[in-house]
């Protein structure tokens, strides 16, 4: 998500970070700031998983869907990790 600002990346990272909280049934645990930082590291996560696969995107639509991806994987490794 190089192209977008700050501001994006909260607003994208909250976004994708609170849906992926709701797909892994962890909302209840997760406030605005957690669902942030999830979103967030998910789009790092998401990035870097794509580049290992040679693919660069651009656009809010295709950098909302990495960062929730990567979140969705993020919240997954949380999970097993706990058990």
């Amino acid at each position: 998500m190089p192209g977008l600002s700050f501001l994006g990346w909260i607003i994208i990272g909250g976004l994708a970070g609170w849906i992926a909280s709701k797909i892994k049934g962890t909302d209840a645990q997760q406030g605005l700031l957690l669902n942030i930082v999830v979103g967030v590291v998910g789009g790092l996560i998401g990035g870097w998983l794509l580049t290992l696969f040679g693919i660069d995107g651009g656009g809010w639509i295709f950098s909302f869907l990495t960062c929730l991806v990567g979140a969705v994987i993020l919240l997954s490794i949380v999970q097993a990790v706990r058990k």
